[in-house]
């Protein structure tokens, strides 16, 4: 198997559904009260691309994208229309706060921060747009000195931040996905139609 850094067709993706799962335990007691367990570090997420598809156009562009993946075989990166940035917007360098500076450290893993101080989830970024990351330390946003790598979502610099000094980013990312299924069933609708029930997609996990 590989990953095939190319992505699904976004005209098809914008109609698509989907979004987070979580694996949860949960135990009824005799008394009536729960135990719950979170089986999953990180949340997974799930699409159905069927609902993308207007036309027999799209349904070649997707056929021809699905025997290319081999079906299941090859990953590849899906853009989530509705969480596809660090802000919700256009990225700024001061979006997401990924390390502390400490003298010797270089690598730092761009993450993405969902809801309060309460109890916050930071979800691992793996696969940030070329070109989209943006990058600040102690507050001051740095044109040269760093690279990312689009493979991983790590930034690497090469002079390693002061003690103490916040590392942040902004970037735009796709979401690394598998087809979920090896099959399509497509039905002609009409001359110029076609529907696919399901084409399920499943996020893959760093």
């Amino acid at each position: 198997m590989a990953f095939h850094a190319v992505r699904f067709p976004l005209d098809v993706a914008l109609g698509a559904r989907g979004g987070p799962e979580r694996k949860t335990d949960v135990v009824t007691l005799a008394g009536g009260g729960e135990q719950r367990n979170g089986r999953w570090q990180h949340s997974r997420r799930r699409y159905n691309a069927g609902y993308g598809v207007k036309s027999r156009a799209d349904m070649q562009a997707v056929l021809a994208f699905f025997e290319e993946r081999r079906g299941r075989l090859h990953g590849f990166l899906w853009r989530d229309g509705i969480d596809h940035s660090s802000n919700g917007a256009m990225p700024t360098p001061l979006d997401q706060a990924i390390g502390t500076g400490n003298g010797t450290r270089t690598s730092f893993a761009l993450t993405k921060r969902y809801g309060a101080a309460f109890d916050p989830y930071f979800r691992p970024i793996t696969r940030p747009v070329a070109g989209s990351v943006r990058v600040a330390v102690a507050g001051v946003e740095l044109t040269s000195g760093w690279s990312v790598d689009t493979a991983t979502g790590v930034v690497g610099f090469s002079v390693a931040p002061a003690n103490g000094a916040v590392v942040t980013a902004g970037f735009l990312f796709d979401v690394p996905v598998r087809f979920d299924t090896d099959r399509l069933d497509i039905e002609l609708a009409s001359f110029d139609g076609a529907e696919v029930p399901s084409i399920p997609l499943v996020e893959i996990l760093p």
